[in-house]
């Protein structure tokens, strides 16, 4: 037997309405030469008697892991048993967003180019409301020139709304959760230094409160170990850009993170001067001011011009 075009990895984890939904979806695809890896990181059985309803009607995969590997190794995991010559990652609260979508993800790849994304949109679970998503004018020019830009603002969105091509090899970095999407597609556009980009909301992706967005955003916790994994993996040169800068200085603020105690409160000690700079600087001034919108920018921009100045980025 041949093997598949694509591969759909869904790294689960018991939320099986969500579950059923993506898997609906997939039988309504008028494209079928994919297999189903489902890579199951609950510690009870509801997702084996989930699929089980599903086996005559897709090709799954099934994998248990014990013990559970969480998302960005589960991701990983999925990925390393697909056989696919394309893989899709569709994440278990997402799902195609009408029976062309893997079609038209096919179509894309004879553009040649060995990564792709679509549009989407998110669907806010309380109020039952879509807000279609798509990058700004110009993003791809912006992008392909610093892949840094990412980490102020990821115009790419959720590993869902992307295809790549097995011969890309970049992994997700298992040690972050927040920032994880954002390091995985900057290692990609570093790598093919190219992408295709669909124009057209293929993906509907599920917001609610058990997203790792709200479980993490602005948690000193997760948030500054993550950045100092990002500085370590990077160097100082992505704050040259003011765009970056000003994404790691409404960290610091919107953590309250403003002195270097704070900083090594979460185990890193060996902190770049340019943090340090900024943290102290941040100090200076009450939340009630940096919380300002304005004016944070203008201390900002202070902030930004005094630490290239002194040549810390």
């Amino acid at each position: 037997m041949e093997n598949p075009f694509i591969s759909i990895c869904i790294p689960a984890y018991k939320r099986t309405n969500y579950l059923k939904r993506l898997l609906d979806s997939i039988v309504l695809q008028n494209f079928h030469d994919f297999e189903v890896i489902i890579s199951d990181d609950s510690n009870d059985d509801s997702v084996v008697k989930l699929i089980a309803d599903f086996k005559e009607k897709i090709n799954i995969i099934y994998f248990h892991n014990n013990p559970s590997l969480r998302t960005p190794a589960n991701m990983n995991f999925s990925i390393s048993k697909a056989t696919g010559e394309w893989i899709k990652i569709l994440h278990d609260d997402d799902w195609l967003a009408t029976e062309n979508s893997l079609q038209l993800f096919v179509d894309a790849t004879k553009n040649g180019k060995k990564f792709i994304f679509s549009a989407y949109s998110n669907f806010f679970e309380k109020n039952k409301v879509y807000q279609l998503m798509k990058p700004g004018i110009g993003f791809k020019k912006n992008i392909l020139a610093n892949p840094y830009l990412l980490l102020a603002n990821n115009v790419i969105g959720p590993p869902s709304v992307s295809l790549f091509h097995k011969s890309v090899l970049v992994k997700y970095d298992a040690r972050l959760n927040w920032r994880v999407d954002q390091e995985y597609y900057i290692q990609i556009i570093h790598l093919l230094r190219e992408f295709t980009y669909i124009n057209h909301p293929l993906i509907n992706v599920g917001v609610s409160e058990s997203q790792v967005t709200n479980l993490y955003l602005n948690v000193p916790s997760q948030e500054i170990p993550e950045i100092f994994i990002l500085l370590s993996k990077y160097g100082t040169s992505p704050l040259k850009s003011i765009i970056v800068y000003d994404a790691f200085w409404r960290i610091l603020r919107n953590t309250n993170t403003n002195s270097k105690n704070k900083l090594e409160s979460f185990g890193q000690t060996d902190w770049p001067k340019v943090i340090l700079n900024m943290a102290e600087f941040q100090s200076k001034f009450s939340q009630k001011v940096l919380s300002n919108g304005p004016i944070s920018k203008i201390l900002m921009s202070l902030s930004y011009i005094y630490n290239l100045f002194k040549s810390n980025i």
